[in-house]
């Protein structure tokens, strides 16, 4: 089954920028609409933004439009999120899912925090 790993994750000040990572191994990513999810303490898990395999045009929630950006490189079978402008509020953990499946990252901890 395939399997995913986060990375990327950590501390920056309000307006920075941080890059995630989603790497699959055990399958590859072509074929599936792979998503990214956040988490902050105390709240439910809310969509971020995905990549919609066949036509590979993104969806993004209102709060990551014109901040974030998601891309895939298909042949390093990987998923990124490119985050700027970040805010206080972006703080959480951050998965990768493959949609309609029970296939998680582990997460990566995101920390934005003068």
């Amino acid at each position: 089954q395939m399997q995913l790993v986060e990375s990327g994750g950590g501390l920056v000040q309000p307006g920075g920028s941080l890059r995630l990572s989603c790497v699959a191994s055990s399958g590859t990513l072509i074929g599936h609409n792979i998503g990214w999810l956040r988490q902050a303490p105390g709240k439910e898990r809310e969509f971020v933004a995905r990549i919609r395999d066949i036509v590979a045009s993104p969806d993004y929630a209102y709060f990551a439009e014109g901040r974030f950006t998601i891309s895939r490189d298909n042949a390093k079978n990987t998923e990124f999120l490119q985050m700027n402008s970040l805010k206080p509020e972006d703080t959480a953990v951050y998965y990768c899912n493959v949609e309609g499946t029970d296939i998680w990252g582990q997460g990566t901890q995101v920390t934005v925090s003068s």
